[in-house]
């Protein structure tokens, strides 16, 4: 059976053929598709299974990360993206690609209103971050997960400190169990920089929607799909263990 998987791109985007790499290898049938044309044709989001965000500088980062595509699929297309969402399809946003999808407001959705409650704002590093982090999995609610209790991946961001509306929300987001992924250090409790690399808010990572079938994280998985992408590969410390294809292979896999 064919997964189709619609990879949007456009104004800045840049990792768009490393996600439909990934996607590929996963099992996927993935399409690049300008976010212009989807504007067009509303009604080709009806023959993909997942919808990808992927990671990039969208508009230059100007005004805040994310905040400018993130209106222009709010503007045009939010009703179809909730239908998509609704219909227990998958949504992955990375990187840039989770700066959206917060600033859309389809995570973490807590009331199902679309307004935005989280944000990822510049690193307390006041640099951009471009390292490899470990990662350990914190729910058992997001198919894109399954099966992975720890993962290493890179990150390369400017803008990745998880932040939340207020104490409250946060609390929620414990309880609903929708916090994804934290920043972790294997060797020690202390995970501070630069195990978290840019300052996040109890070393979240990664969140879901409600239900689960919405995922953004700011580390890249579609940078980590053959064991060469791992900076020392030829030292042979690395392992298949934690590598990143395998979110891939659990959002194609979610549909078999």
């Amino acid at each position: 059976m064919e997964i189709k998987v619609l990879i949007l791109t456009g104004y800045g985007i840049n990792a768009e053929k490393e996600l439909a790499w990934a996607f590929e290898l996963a099992g996927g049938a993935p399409d690049i598709v300008h976010l212009e044309d989807v504007i067009e044709n509303k009604k080709l989001l009806d023959k993909y299974r997942i919808l990808a965000f992927p990671g990039g500088f969208s508009f230059g980062d100007h005004i805040s990360s994310g905040r400018v595509y993130a209106n222009m699929v709010k503007n045009n297309l939010i009703d179809e993206l909730r239908s998509f969402i609704d219909s227990d399809k998958l949504v992955i946003g990375i990187c840039n690609g989770f700066q959206i999808i917060t600033k859309l407001g389809i995570v973490p959705d807590l009331d199902k209103n679309q307004k935005q409650s989280v944000s990822l704002i510049q690193n307390d590093s006041g640099h951009f971050e471009d390292r490899w982090v470990w990662l350990k999995v914190q729910t058992n609610k997001c198919p894109w997960l399954y099966n992975i209790d720890t993962i290493y991946l890179p990150v390369r961001h400017g803008e990745g400190k998880f932040v939340v509306e207020n104490d409250i929300l946060l609390n929620r987001l414990k309880e609903n169990d929708q916090i994804a992924l934290k920043y972790y250090n294997p060797n020690s409790k202390d995970v501070t920089y630069p195990f978290n690399p840019n300052g996040s808010i109890e070393d979240i990572a990664g969140i879901i929607n409600t239900k689960g079938n919405v995922f953004g994280l700011m580390p890249h998985p579609e940078a980590y799909i053959f064991n060469e992408n791992h900076p020392r590969w030829t030292e042979k410390v690395i392992s298949d263990k934690y590598i990143g294809l395998d979110i891939f292979k659990n959002g194609i896999n979610y549909f078999r």
